[in-house]
């Protein structure tokens, strides 16, 4: 897709970026005061520990389960050629505001300390009745484009349940296709996650919230919540479809196909199980190890005294199957590296090298987060306010995603899109 006007956006962008920097974001003071209670809170976990055994690593396999590609190839038939991204990012009908267009209310979802550089807010009307969930950009592109584009993924779910089943929309997962190349002026449109039905004649909605997600090549891999029995779904980029009914049902429908009003989806190509109760909370792409690392936390049951793990799957490299975790010869993905620690709450996760940094829940679950760092060197918390309180990151706290070449780091709170560069958090630890 190509862009008008692209050296007065670049102008505004600077402006934009020289406004944010120059006010040392204005932003964190219109965010929630710290309280005294908050203050007390404090976040000393400790290293985290090893996990070496080969039952410990057992634990936490994903055992592969694609979909048929001749149910692929039924649905692709039936609904049309598959368009590309950038077709997708042509179609965008929605607008992000900028961030001093955003109310002060939505505003006290962005952390205090440390402060983003960059921050947007999705709209009331559009996102009423959705839940955030992860945000991720091409992660193995050093400047977050895919086929020349800048462009960001931000995921939603419909509510649990809204009383209407039969429309479909009960829990449905939704990525936001963010055209981000020009920073003064965010668009983006709709796409559904689906899972092929009936051998590829259908399609249902995929009914969790999207925890975690990570871009890498073609593939997208979402978290799901395990309600049927799958840990993650795999998704291509490459075949996006449109849908050409606009309603609220999802999948065949009188005329056409529909997806819960959205203008596009994505189908799922496979997926991955896990044994046991074990869930994935979150995901993200570690590029500081040969091969590149897909990080993961654990999603802990709430009241669980149980040691939260994170873990690393490397990444495999079969440029048949890129950006999938590799596989051993019985065909299952098993960590390289797992940890236990004591932190609890993890809603967000990067690792570089021995270091890990967690955006945790702390307290109320929807007020602000703790956002740390965990490794051989011990740990570090941001702390803020005069009373120095650890709570500090996002309302709630949510998941984390960097790009490599530029440092970014984005996440989601509210109605909050933000990023801020990893050296930045970095200073903030100490």
């Amino acid at each position: 897709m190509k862009h008008r006007g692209r050296h007065r956006r670049r102008r505004r962008g600077r402006a934009l970026r020289a406004f944010l920097a120059g006010t040392a974001f204005a932003l964190t003071a219109a965010a929630t005061m710290i309280s005294a209670s908050q203050a007390t809170v404090t976040d000393t976990p400790g290293r985290p520990i090893p996990l070496t055994s080969a039952a410990d690593l057992g634990e936490l396999r994903l055992e592969r389960e694609p979909v048929a590609p001749a149910d692929l190839d039924r649905l692709a038939a039936a609904m049309g050629r598959p368009v590309d991204v950038g077709a997708v990012l042509a179609g965008a009908d929605h607008t992000l505001r900028g961030a001093d267009a955003c109310t002060a209310d939505e505003k006290r979802a962005l952390p205090a300390a440390p402060a983003a550089t960059r921050a947007y807010c999705f709209g009331a009307a559009d996102t009423a009745s959705l839940r955030p969930g992860a945000v991720t950009a091409p992660g193995d592109s050093p400047d977050g484009r895919w086929q020349g584009e800048r462009v960001l993924l931000s995921a939603w779910s419909g509510p649990a349940s809204d009383g209407d089943e039969a429309s479909g929309e009960a829990g449905a997962a939704r990525v936001a296709f963010v055209d981000a190349d020009d920073p003064d002026h965010l668009a983006y449109t709709w796409a559904l996650l689906a899972v092929p039905a009936d051998g590829g004649r259908d399609y249902r909605a995929l009914a969790s919230a999207v925890t975690g997600m990570v871009w890498y090549g073609s593939t997208l891999l979402v978290t799901a919540d395990g309600a049927d029995g799958r840990a993650l779904y795999v998704y291509d980029v490459g075949r996006i479809q449109r849908a050409d009914v606009e309603s609220a049902a999802v999948g065949r429908v009188p005329g056409g196909w529909s997806a819960a009003g959205a203008r596009f989806v994505l189908p799922a190509v496979g997926a991955y199980r896990m044994p046991g109760d074990v869930r994935i909370g979150s995901i993200s792409l570690d590029r500081s190890t040969f091969p590149d690392g897909l990080v993961a936390s654990e999603a802990v049951p709430a009241g669980s005294d149980r040691p939260t793990r994170l873990w690393r799957y490397p990444v495999g490299l079969d440029a048949a199957r890129t950006g999938l975790p590799a596989l051993d010869a019985r065909g299952r993905a098993l960590p390289d590296a797992a940890y236990e620690t004591k932190v609890t709450g993890v809603r967000g996760v990067l690792a570089r090298g021995s270091d890990w940094y967690v955006a945790r829940a702390a307290g109320d679950a929807d007020g602000r987060g703790l956002l740390g760092r965990l490794g051989d060197g011990g740990t570090a918390s941001a702390k803020c306010g005069p009373d120095g309180s650890h709570q500090c990151w996002s309302a709630p706290a949510g998941p984390l995603s960097v790009t490599d070449g530029t440092g970014a780091v984005w996440s989601q709170a509210g109605r909050m899109l933000f990023s801020l560069g990893l050296n930045t958090i970095d200073r903030s630890l100490g």
